[in-house]
């Protein structure tokens, strides 16, 4: 690899904002906002909208929402319309 092309790579702490759960992973992200953790090291923060503490498909709250029914997924595939 060649030097100096390459950004850092350290390790920052992912904060859910809407659970305020937290992990530490490596990342080139990079942050003015640091957090003091327990481990007593200060990393950078990055503030992420959604992780799998909050995400449906993780916390076993996801919604299957089926918007046709058999019929209308017949009529739409077929291109048979309820018009009059």
């Amino acid at each position: 690899m060649k030097k100096g092309i390459h950004p850092a790579y350290q390790q920052v702490v992912f904060q859910d904002s809407s659970t305020g759960f937290k992990f530490i992973s490596g990342s080139t992200k990079t942050s003015d906002e640091t957090i003091k953790m327990d481990d007593g090291n200060t990393y950078p923060l990055i503030r992420v909208e959604i992780s799998s503490d909050s995400h449906p498909f993780y916390t076993g709250k996801q919604k299957f929402n089926q918007v046709d029914g058999a019929v209308d997924r017949f009529n739409k595939k077929y291109g048979l319309t309820d018009n009059k």
